[in-house]
């Protein structure tokens, strides 16, 4: 299966599994709404800074997505290392407004952008970047 196959899978999945590093070496999985730039072959999402996933990626930056269609008829495994964005300190702050940006992506737009930057700042939000080294699966779109 070619590249573009599995990473147009990626593009139209909104939806997937992030899978860091235990401290023991063991995988631990989250589902995360992504967005994927095909052009910059770049997913990202968000999360809060106290998540397991972000510790364990402060510790060991390789991480995997994978997504998969509806019908389970095919899937495909990102592989890269994840940039870990500056966790959200004020409404107006550049982490916030790619926190916006990631959103805008995922869900459309939101009732109030106001409330919405308040709670990324009081949550502890951040973006993480994860740039395509690998990909593989089988049976994309």
């Amino acid at each position: 299966m070619a590249n573009k196959d599995l990473l147009d899978l990626v593009a139209r999945s909104q939806t997937g599994a992030v899978v860091t590093l235990k401290r023991d070496g063991r995988p631990q999985l989250s589902n995360v709404s992504i967005t994927f730039d095909p052009d910059a072959e770049l997913i990202r999402f968000s999360t809060t800074a106290d998540r397991a996933k972000v510790a364990n990626l402060r510790r060991d930056a390789r991480v995997s997505v994978y997504v998969t269609r509806p019908d389970f008829g095919g899937y495909a495994v990102v592989e890269g290392t994840a940039q870990l964005g500056p966790v959200a300190a004020g409404p107006a702050d550049a982490a916030v407004d790619e926190l916006v940006e990631v959103y805008r992506r995922i869900a459309g737009e939101h009732p109030d952008w106001d409330e919405y930057r308040a709670a990324m700042v009081a949550d502890r939000r951040l973006v993480v970047r994860i740039p395509v080294e690998r990909v593989y699966g089988w049976g994309g779109w």
